[in-house]
């Protein structure tokens, strides 16, 4: 059982950390929370509140997700966890080299070539066929609603709409694009804090997603729609690919840190880094957030692991380097070895061979949910597809042009995968799930919310409130404006490239939640960055 030091931690918390005893739900709106808590008190278990969040981040945040996107889960039911991966994979038909016969000698951000099959109806269908108690339907009925009736936009989503909408009013040039511009700009305005949206597709899509149990976004109209627009425009999707999609149930892979087993799906995803960056650290003589060469350790064990990510992450089947390679002790221990005084320029090493929404949910049973989807880069593509509101992902991006890659395009193949959800466990009991958002921030978020929790003793919402860091490439790294001055000067006298950031975008957005096994009370964190809310009963 974790306890936490309130004395420990020399900055000072925005928020106080939410207690609870019969369930709560964190995430980063307040409305997809407070649906996720009325489907707790309608009788409804964690994964229930868990998809009816999600649902509801589609229509309250369509700026980091949507239904259109992939998810992951990690799902503790009856003192076991359970990973689910909702990644879809590239279109059957697309190779390297039909995207170079298009002009591209890179993936491109928007547009088709990057859509990759979406996984995350097929995610809530599959975890409430599994887990659940309610209805599917009932479960879609909150976000139906948001949909269909509209919902004033919060303040940092007006922002991320705004910022999103100058990216794609810039970006996107063509007649495959105007549903989007129709549906996020309205009248040919982007809404601002305070402006209510809605979308009459979207709750129409999600009506049929609830009455099919996700089964017409596959095989029927819904997928008919995807297909017809694909073609139309000369995309590779097609309905063969969507019907052929399944989404895996996956064993989670883990490392033990100072009597804490810390968990991550495996790849495709990106959790594997956060997992080798605390193999890496827990070699090192300190990590400490208040000691300034522990903050430099900590950066550099980050930049370690992510080399060898970037550099062997993809479908698992096809890695040069498994997961259990690099999670290996002793080459953790070869890679500490690596650290020194100074800043370095991080390589990928040689193992011995052997814009996204997260939300966590708990009920008084002690099942536990750590959930995470994203349309990726924001918006996604750039394309909605006409008369449903499906906003497709461009998942594709992460592939190289490369054949000779870990990670190189081909037909039917899932991309490295940057969202990531996270659990933490203690002697086979769990302490409960945790997730950053933010793209290739995530790894870098666990990493520092374990650190800060396990090392530092701190309660999830201070955990979360502490300055962060984000390693960028190389010797650049990013530090929030609230790091004190002498920890910005003395990374830099280490040969750090370091760079302040004034706006905490960059930073990722999180969501903890703990529970006592004593008294089986949560006690949850919500970030701080957004305009998170945790629903607690």
């Amino acid at each position: 059982m974790l306890s936490f030091d309130p004395h420990f931690y020399p900055y000072q918390s925005q928020r106080m950390t939410t207690y609870a005893k019969k369930g709560v739900v964190a995430t980063s709106q307040p409305l997809a929370a407070q649906a996720g808590l009325e489907i707790l008190k309608k009788g409804g278990n964690a994964v229930d509140a868990a998809i009816a969040t999600a649902a509801c981040l589609t229509v309250v945040e369509p700026t980091s997700n949507g239904i259109g996107g992939d998810a992951f889960a990690l799902v503790w039911v009856k003192d076991k966890l359970h990973g689910l991966n909702a990644s879809g994979p590239s279109p059957a038909s697309i190779s390297i080299e039909k995207v170079k016969e298009q002009g591209h000698e890179e993936i491109p951000k928007f547009g088709f070539i990057p859509v990759t099959v979406p996984g995350v109806p097929a995610a809530w269908a599959e975890l409430s066929e599994r887990f659940g108690k309610l209805p599917f339907k009932e479960l879609m009925e909150p976000a139906i609603k948001y949909a269909e009736e509209g919902y004033p936009l919060s303040p940092v989503l007006a922002y991320f709409w705004e910022r999103g909408a100058s990216v794609y009013q810039s970006s996107l040039k063509g007649e495959e694009f105007t549903a989007w511009f129709d549906t996020f700009t309205p009248g040919g305005r982007v809404p601002k804090a305070g402006d209510v949206w809605k979308s009459q597709n979207h709750a129409d899509t999600l009506r049929r997603i609830a009455e099919t149990k996700s089964k017409d976004f596959y095989e029927g109209e819904l997928a008919d729609k995807m297909d017809a627009f694909a073609k139309k425009y000369g995309g590779f999707l097609r309905k063969e690919d969507l019907q052929d999609f399944t989404p895996e149930w996956v064993e989670p892979i883990s490392v033990n840190y100072k009597g804490y087993d810390v968990w991550e799906i495996p790849p495709n995803g990106q959790g594997l880094i956060a997992l080798e960056a605390l193999n890496i650290a827990k070699n090192l003589p300190s990590v400490h957030r208040e000691e300034e060469k522990g903050l430099h350790n900590q950066i550099e064990a980050m930049k370690l692991a992510f080399s060898d990510g970037l550099q062997y992450i993809t479908e698992e089947s096809e890695m040069k380097a498994s997961a259990k390679d690099l999670l290996s002790e002793n080459y953790a221990k070869e890679r500490s070895q690596l650290i020194g005084e100074k800043a370095l320029t991080p390589a990928a090493g040689e193992p011995p061979k052997g814009g996204t929404v997260y939300l966590a949910a708990a009920d008084e049973e002690g099942n536990m949910v750590s959930f995470i989807q994203s349309n990726y880069m924001g918006f996604g593509s750039g394309l909605v597809v006409p008369d449903t509101g499906i906003a497709l992902q461009n998942r594709g991006h992460n592939f190289s042009m490369d054949p000779a890659h870990d990670n190189s395009l081909a037909g039917g193949k899932r991309t490295f995968h940057t969202i990531i959800p996270g659990f933490m466990t203690k002697d086979g009991q769990a302490v409960g799930p945790f997730g950053v958002m933010g793209a290739f921030m995530q790894p870098q978020g666990h990493l520092q919310v374990v650190l800060n929790t396990i090392d530092l003793g701190l309660n999830p919402q201070a955990a979360l409130d502490a300055p962060r860091w984000q390693w960028m490439s190389g010797k650049k790294i990013v530090l929030e404006h609230s790091f004190p001055n002498h920890l910005v000067q003395a990374l830099a006298r280490r040969g750090h490239e370091v760079q302040v950031a004034s706006h905490p975008g960059v930073f990722g957005r999180g969501q903890i939640i703990w529970r006592n096994q004593k008294t089986g009370v949560y006690s949850a964190g919500t970030e701080a960055r957004t305009d998170g809310s945790v629903a607690a009963w």
